[in-house]
């Protein structure tokens, strides 16, 4: 294993971002394709992607140094997704090049009402190292991101680090999987969505009012708890904080893919920023709503 030589050791960075890096393959169809059924498409392109490396680039774009911790593969689309990080501005110093091993990499397909499935690989994301960043350089962040697109134990062991070090951990449990790890109780602040909320015990969320309860019920376990509900808005509750519920922003809705990592990097950009958490969910309900409505064409792309 080896790391980027980027940047050398690193830089401050005022929040890590440990997870996933996917090359993604972007298919532009009239519909998903059911079982069995071969569906024409119109176009595809391919672009950065990675709820990790997503999440990093939405923080650092809000003017935050942002640092990742993740691998790729020695080949071209671990290259593709280092020079994607470049682009992004984010410190990639602590990612890991594999050689041997495959880069994670992802196919969606987006049909005309803007939604999409996707297919992950996740390839070398699988052989991430808790160890990657050492208490030195992670010390000195005030957030970090975790999502469950790697393993939960490099999470855990991770997130510990981060409580012992005073940092505040962000995660994204998407996708939504059963915890095996004591994971949840280094985690400060929980962001799911309506189908991850009611995988963890929140209940069925079919309106804003129903992702209130689901925060409030998210919330005594981990604390602070956002709950997102697509185009209804998003609510966040925890002991202590005040209750927080707002509506979706009227868009025409493109695209719906990578809005969640938007609304994480944003909210844990703002965060950092030391704004309070009712100013930072709001700018991230924004940036999201943004993202939304941008046609794919004028998003960054490798």
């Amino acid at each position: 294993m080896t790391t980027s030589d980027k940047d050398g050791q690193g830089t401050a960075a005022e929040i890590v971002v440990v997870g996933s890096l996917h090359y993604d393959i972007t298919v532009d169809a009239p519909d998903r394709p059911r079982k069995g059924e071969t569906v024409t498409g119109r176009a595809w392109a391919p672009a950065f992607g990675g709820k990790g490396g997503n999440q990093a680039a939405a923080a650092q774009a809000q003017g935050v140094p942002t640092a990742m911790v993740g691998a790729v593969g020695d080949d071209d689309f671990g290259r593709r997704l280092l020079a994607g990080l470049d682009r992004a501005g984010v410190d990639r110093a602590a990612v890991a090049i594999l050689p041997g091993t495959g880069s994670g990499m992802s196919v969606a397909i987006f049909d005309d009402d803007g939604d999409y499935g996707a297919v992950i690989v996740s390839g070398a994301n699988l052989a991430i190292a808790p160890g990657q960043i050492p208490d030195a350089r992670l010390g000195q962040a005030r957030v970090l991101i975790l999502q469950n697109e790697i393993p939960e134990a490099v999470n855990a062991t991770v997130a510990a680090r981060a409580k012992a070090l005073g940092l505040t951990t962000i995660l994204n449990a998407a996708p939504a999987r059963p915890f095996a790890t004591d994971l949840p109780d280094h985690v400060d602040i929980l962001v799911v969505n309506a189908i991850e909320a009611e995988m963890l015990g929140g209940g069925a969320v079919a309106s804003l009012a129903d992702a209130a309860t689901a925060a409030a019920a998210l919330g005594a376990r981990f604390g602070l708890a956002v709950v997102t509900a697509g185009g209804d808005g998003v609510a966040m509750a925890g002991p202590g904080a005040d209750p927080v519920a707002l509506p979706g922003l009227p868009v025409t809705v493109v695209s719906t893919h990578g809005a969640g990592d938007m609304f994480v990097g944003t909210l844990a950009g703002r965060l950092a920023r030391g704004e309070p958490p009712a100013d930072a969910l709001r700018a991230a309900n924004e940036a999201a709503a943004r993202l939304v409505a941008t046609p794919a064409d004028e998003r960054a792309a490798l």
